[in-house]
């Protein structure tokens, strides 16, 4: 929506003129007692000779103003406050601060692997089945399908790929039937190839490696969590920092308050401060063409540091979240659920969050509380107890 008056409407002045869409709304409603939707609210256009249909909104959106809404057609006060407005929004950058203000926000986060599971079951199945005229007989999708379709075709916080992956495959079964080659197909995951193709997306498996200066840490991402790796490596030098991976101010902040974390207690955890002073650091986080940014890699990175500077690998079984502090503290951090959900979907074992995150492990499935251990981390100091080998790997030449 970009002009004005198709919130307002238009004066009677004009031939054509009609009520705004919100009076339009609530006579095709029959009731001004209603729930009213506004769909994409994000996506509002900005102020121009039309007039700013945003600033009409501020308005319709506040209890304590529109129960005397003034729409231009009618030309009287109208009462709005029996009205209901749900509004969706993808993000909430482009929603102006004063109409962002008038709203309840509520986050939706994105589906789980077994939410997709049983939403494709109960819902999406029965449609795409309908859809190409083909019937529960006919074409049966196993769960193993399901679940690969959801997990290396799509990557995505709703379920809209993971229906035309579906789609796809009840055509290819459709064409079949058509042409007489079969009269009954039950796809399993091993047929997903010759209807779908290769694996769009792989899944992150924890990299089982002694290396020193690895560590696995866990990301929040819009289609869900995921597992990256932090790697460290040192070489002569001056003692400079290098950050590669296409790295945020956020992350590369992070990187450098964990080196001085660890200069800070060098004498604590056994490293020369000598050696440390001639040496450059390099800290590298793949994939390096994705953009990443946040603070919640900063255990893992002090974790990173560490390991390389002491030559203890950390546990391979073993993820991190978790911002630090120059006081050695860990920090509380979001995205609790998708974070351990994508520890488990990787083969991870133990999670590693801070104490201050206990009260969101309730969100989080029973069945990945069940399967994996926790540890509660208050310092980096429990961090390093917790995570790091203690038998000293030699460093290779």
């Amino acid at each position: 929506m970009h002009d004005e008056a198709e919130m307002r409407g238009h004066r009677r002045t004009y031939i054509g003129a009609l009520p705004g869409n919100i009076i339009q709304s609530i006579r095709k409603a029959g009731t001004k007692h209603c729930l009213m939707m506004l769909d994409e609210v994000d996506k509002l256009g900005g102020g121009s000779f039309h007039g700013d249909p945003s600033s009409a909104l501020l308005e319709v959106l506040d209890p304590e103003q529109n129960s005397t809404f003034r729409d231009n057609y009618l030309a009287v006060p109208y009462d709005l406050s029996t009205v209901m407005f749900l509004c969706t929004a993808n993000m909430l950058d482009t929603i102006p601060g004063p109409l962002r203000d008038r709203m309840e926000i509520i986050h939706l986060a994105g589906y789980t692997e077994q939410e997709k599971l049983e939403i494709a079951k109960r819902y999406l199945l029965d449609r795409q089945l309908s859809a190409n005229g083909l019937t529960a007989q006919q074409c049966e999708l196993t769960d193993e399908a399901l679940r690969a379709i959801i997990t290396d075709y799509t990557r995505e916080a709703g379920v809209r790929n993971l229906e035309r992956e579906i789609g796809a495959v009840m055509r290819h079964v459709a064409v079949r039937i058509a042409e007489g080659a079969i009269a009954h197909a039950k796809i399993d995951r091993g047929d997903l190839h010759a209807i779908l193709g290769a694996h769009k997306f792989e899944s992150e498996v924890a990299m089982r490696t002694s290396m020193p200066g690895v560590a696995t840490g866990l990301a929040w991402t819009p289609v869900g969590g995921d597992i990256l790796f932090i790697e460290a490596s040192r070489m002569p030098g001056a003692g400079k920092l290098i950050l590669t991976g296409q790295l945020g101010d956020v992350m590369k902040e992070s990187a450098q308050a964990a080196l001085s974390l660890v200069k800070g207690r060098a004498a604590k955890l056994g490293i020369d401060a000598v050696t440390l002073e001639k040496s450059d650091i390099h800290v590298h986080v793949p994939a390096g063409a994705t953009p990443k940014d946040g603070p919640s890699a900063g255990v893992a990175m002090f974790l990173a540091l560490t390991s390389l500077l002491t030559q203890r690998p950390v546990r391979s079984d073993t993820a991190m979240t978790g911002e630090i502090s120059l006081r050695g503290l860990v920090l509380p951090i979001g995205g609790v659920k998708e974070k351990v959900l994508a520890a488990m979907r990787a083969g991870i074992t133990r999670v590693m969050l801070p104490s201050r995150n206990r009260k969101d492990l309730e969100d989080v499935p029973a069945e990945a509380r069940e399967k994996l251990e926790f540890v509660w981390l208050e310092t980096v100091d429990d961090a390093v107890s917790a995570a790091l080998e203690a038998q000293v790997v030699e460093e290779a030449a």
